[in-house]
Parts: structure tokens; C-alpha cells; sequence
């Protein structure tokens, strides 16, 4: 998927005695968004978006090493005579110490004669090193405007980690203007130093530069075009994150020193084999306990009481990506966790008072959004019409952001409905879910439409489920519920010649909770990889015969 930019020059940072200015130029060629005003928290927007810089560049994939030039080395040592070596060992010994003094003080001069050239190769490894760095941001990172906050979003570079920024305008002062909408910004390593020079005896102004869309007929070489061949993995992975957060969730807080004390494990210890996780012990009424495999080290956290009803063990992996809250820690009041299960992913939202920084962490490293992470599949997917889908999104557009629960009250319609529709747009790209504040918000991630066609089917397992259906091979045997609205679904799937018998439980918002399945990919992967193609055929036949 290509996509085409045009900012005007670069985004550029003046910086001075008493004040540092800093103006992102936005891509003009989409709608006008900008924001102009002075910080207040210096600090705290400091801290928070250096750890959204360490977002970006985090890397965690594991990379072997290569073992080809020792195997050469140890194939040779088989064939030496190690007798004859014996024999001649002294007489080359004294040899050697003869040629190593003369050799010094070859050396010694010709390293005086190249100094310069070693300088100057030195500060140009320098020069290549930065721009590399450049090179990981594979697309620009994107910043919406909205009528109570300011938040930037971007991927890390193996597309494991997500991170948000929202900033509340009581973080800044002396707001001039600013115009709601989304857009990507200018966006160098450089500027990520400058950050770090954000003091608070020094006046910062950050804008987001609405000089860029003035309407020019000269001088249009001051525009800057930018093409980009952005992966489908960056594209599904961005709008399927979004319906991670809206899954059911078990939710506790933590106090910022009991994340200091899990990164101060993760730093002294490093574990040489396996099991490498972290396990969530939450008793209700008890402080959390964070145990670390496979040393057993656990972490009590006195001061973060569990609040849920019922007691639990959940297991998470990736765990070194933690260190990304590092920098939150002196700011932050707490951190609240969101853990969807174990092997699932889970998301760490910071409160900086005025601000919030979110954290979201695929199930493993390795187990990146795009690939493994099918959540957009578990999501509310009852069929809307497209003129009540239409009024559903022009609501949350007039207001920005909004909860389903307002929606549905002011449409007169189910929030089943309500949720269905928001998570189509999520996944068209044009409306995010804000875990924060439990609202959707409007956030286009493009400027022209994205290919549905080709991101339509995430992976062949809901194409399968989708074949099924229009040959009429799926049945329901058995459909019960209980008082909290909670239904049991079992049924059967003709696939090739073959019957499968999936079972599924489903909440009051129509989202799979928990799904068991005779094929041979469910018994592997279970859940953690999203539902097989028979548990998604089942589920969307009984939607079909409910209406």
C-alpha cells in the first residue's frame, strides 16, 4: 500500500536561552489540523513522549547468531598436527617476539599518518548511524486534534508494541487556535534530541504548523513529497489494536514503584532458558503478586490492593518490553493494567494527571499485531445496515468522541448494533477506541480510503468462515443463556466431507468469550491466535437466525 505526503519543508526546532520552539509540519494534503500552544508540564510531556520514542525503536526479536565462520574455524583445527605444532612452538615463539616489537613501531606510525582518516570515517559512522535510525520511522507518527485532547500514536519496529499519548490541554498555556482532525507529522530522530532539552525555566512552544495549508499558487518546490510503500502488517496491525481494547478485560491498578520493582527484576536477572513469562496471582482483597519465571522471584505490591470478585492466575510473555515505562515511573500517579488473558495481549495505561500514556503489548515478542493477533475477529460483529451504520458514525464525528451507551440512548437502537458498527469503522480505519476514557473517537488514519477489499479478510480463516456460510454447511444444535444475558452456543460445520463441533460462549455484547472446537488448528492454538474458521461460522450463522 502506497502512500503520498506533501509537508512543507521539515519540522523544525529553534532553540534559545529562555524559550525552545517546536513546529511539526503536518501533511498538507489532507484536511487542516493544527494546534498551536505553550506547554505547562514541561516535564511530564518530556518523559512521555521519550517513552513513545522508545516505542518506536523497540526491537525485541530474538536474532541468532552466526555460527558459519566458527564452523570453518573449527573444521580446520581437525586437520592441524598438533605434534609438529609442538615441536615448532618455541622457535616461532622467539620469531614472533621479534617481528611484534618491529611491528609496533610500524603501527605506531602509520596510525599517526592516518589519524585524520580515522577521525573522518569515525564522525561519517556517526552521520550513517543517525540516519538509520531515521529509517525505522516506517511511517510518520500520527497526531489527532480533538475537542479535549491532543494524543499521538505509533508501532515499534517489529509491530509488538503500540503506544499512545494523550495530552489534555491543561497541559499547555496560552492556547491560540486549533482545528480538530488527524494527520501525520515530519518526524526525524533529531527531533527526539531536542525533546530531551525541555526544561521548565524554559518556555516551550509546540504547534503543529497551520501555515502548511495556506493556498499557494508559487513557490510549490517549498513543498516537501514524500512516498511511502507502507506493509498490510503496519495497516491491520494499527486497526486491529484498537479492537484488542475493546475486549473484556481483567483490570487492577499498580502502584509506579511496584513497576519499578518488575523492571528492577527484568534488569538484574536474565533468564538463559525457559519459561519466560510473568504470572499475575490477583486474589480479591489480597495485594497483586507478580511472580517471574523461571527463577520464581515474586514481587508483592503492597500498596495495589485486587479489587475483582473472583481469584485468577494469568500469565503474560514479552515481559522486557516493560522497560518502556521506565521513564513514566517519577511522573506517573499509577499504572492500570489490562490483561486479556494468558498468552493474550495486555495494556498498561500510565496516569500523568493531565496526561495518560498507554502501553500496548502483544501476547509474545515474537506474536505481533498484524500476524497473530486476529482480535479484530472477536469483536462485536452483528450485521448493520448501512443507513443506520452511516447515523451511528456521523454522531460520533459531530461530537469527536463519544461512549456506545450515548449513542444507542440518542439513536433509540440496541448497543449491540451500536458496537458493531463502531468496531466496522475501527477496522475501516476511521474511528479508534480510547481505553483511557472507555469512549470511540474519530480517527482517520488515511487520507483516501484504505483497500478493504485487500484488509478485508485478515487471514483464509475468515474467508473459510465466510464460504461456509453461503454454502449452507453450518447448523446450530444447541443455543442457551441465563440471566445475565450470556448465551452458550454448540453447532456443527460441514467442512470437505468432514463434521467439526464448535461451542462458544458469547456476553451481552455479542463477543466471543470463550470457544472450544474439534478441528485440528483450535486444539494447537486454542484462542491465542483468534478463533478458527468454524467457531466464527457458528457464531455469525446464530446472529443470522436471531434477527
Amino acid at each position: 500500500m502506497e502512500v503520498n505526503y506533501a509537508y512543507k519543508g521539515s519540522t523544525a526546532v529553534i532553540d534559545r536561552a529562555d524559550r525552545t520552539q517546536m513546529s511539526f509540519s503536518p501533511d498538507t494534503k489532507r484536511e487542516p489540523t493544527f494546534f498551536i500552544g505553550e506547554l505547562r508540564q514541561n516535564i511530564a510531556f518530556r518523559e512521555a513522549i521519550s517513552a513513545l520514542h522508545d516505542v518506536v525503536v523497540s526491537d525485541g526479536r530474538f536474532k541468532p547468531k552466526d555460527k558459519t565462520a566458527y564452523k570453518e574455524w573449527a573444521a580446520k583445527q581437525l586437520q592441524i598436527d598438533w605434534q609438529l605444532v609442538a615441536v615448532q612452538k618455541q622457535e616461532v615463539a622467539n620469531r614472533m617476539k621479534e617481528l611484534g616489537d618491529e611491528l609496533k613501531e610500524l603501527n605506531n606510525n602509520s596510525y599517526q599518518r592516518l589519524k585524520p582518516y580515522y577521525d573522518a570515517r569515525n564522525n561519517f559512522h556517526q552521520y550513517a548511524w543517525q540516519k538509520q535510525l531515521d529509517i525505522l520511522f516506517l511511517f510518520d507518527p500520527v497526531i489527532t486534534v480533538h475537542p479535549d485532547e491532543i494524543f499521538f500514536e505509533c508501532f515499534s519496529v517489529d509491530e509488538s508494541s503500540y503506544g499512545r499519548l494523550g495530552a489534555s490541554y491543561e497541559v499547555f498555556k496560552n492556547i491560540d487556535e486549533f482545528a480538530c482532525g488527524t494527520t501525520n507529522i515530519d518526524y526525524s530522530h533529531d527531533l527526539y534530541n531536542e525533546f530531551q532539552k525541555i526544561r521548565n525555566y524554559k518556555t516551550t512552544r509546540l504547534e503543529v504548523d497551520p501555515s502548511g495549508f495556506e493556498v499557494k499558487t508559487t513557490n510549490e518546490e517549498a513543498f516537501k513529497e514524500v512516498k511511502i510503500d507502507l506493509p498490510d502488517s503496519w495497516v491491520r496491525g494499527f486497526l486491529q489494536v484498537s479492537s484488542a481494547m475493546s475486549l473484556p478485560a481483567t483490570r487492577f491498578d499498580l502502584h509506579p514503584m511496584d513497576i519499578h520493582n518488575m523492571c528492577l527484576v527484568l534488569r538484574r536477572h536474565k533468564e538463559k532458558q525457559g519459561p519466560r513469562s510473568m504470572r499475575y496471582h490477583l486474589t480479591p482483597g489480597q495485594p497483586v503478586r507478580v511472580v517471574f519465571e523461571p527463577w520464581d522471584i515474586e514481587v508483592v505490591c503492597p500498596r495495589s490492593p485486587y479489587t475483582g470478585t473472583s481469584e485468577q492466575v494469568i500469565r503474560v510473555w514479552g515481559r522486557r518490553r516493560l522497560h518502556i515505562l521506565e521513564r513514566l515511573i517519577p511522573v506517573a500517579k499509577k499504572f492500570t493494567v489490562h490483561l486479556l488473558g494468558t498468552g493474550m495481549p495486555s495494556f498498561y495505561v500510565a496516569d500523568l494527571g493531565d496526561m495518560s500514556f498507554t502501553l500496548g503489548l502483544s501476547g509474545w515478542t515474537a506474536n505481533d499485531w498484524s500476524r497473530s493477533g486476529n482480535f479484530d475477529l472477536m469483536t462485536s460483529r452483528t450485521e448493520v445496515d448501512t443507513i443506520t451504520k452511516l447515523s451511528i458514525f456521523e454522531m460520533l464525528k459531530r461530537d469527536w468522541l463519544q461512549t456506545p451507551d450515548f449513542i444507542a440512548n440518542r439513536l433509540n437502537v440496541d448497543r449491540s448494533v451500536v458496537l458493531s458498527a463502531l468496531s466496522a469503522y475501527t477496522q475501516a480505519g476511521r474511528a479508534i477506541y480510547d481505553l483511557n476514557k472507555q469512549v470511540y473517537r474519530v480517527r482517520e488514519l488515511s487520507r483516501e480510503p484504505l483497500p478493504m477489499d485487500k484488509l478485508r479478510f485478515a487471514n483464509d480463516r475468515e474467508e473459510k468462515a465466510s464460504r461456509f456460510l453461503s454454502q449452507n454447511a453450518v447448523r446450530v444444535t444447541s443455543c442457551t443463556g441465563d440471566a445475565s444475558e450470556v448465551l452458550i452456543l454448540q453447532g456443527s460445520v460441514q467442512d470437505k466431507g468432514k463434521i467439526y463441533n464448535p461451542s462458544l460462549t458469547i456476553d451481552s455484547d455479542s463477543r466471543i468469550i470463550q470457544a472450544e472446537c474439534t478441528c485440528n488448528w483450535h486444539s494447537q492454538n486454542k484462542l491465542f491466535k483468534g478463533p478458527c474458521e468454524h467457531i466464527l461460522a457458528l457464531k455469525t450463522q446464530h446472529q443470522r437466525q436471531s434477527r
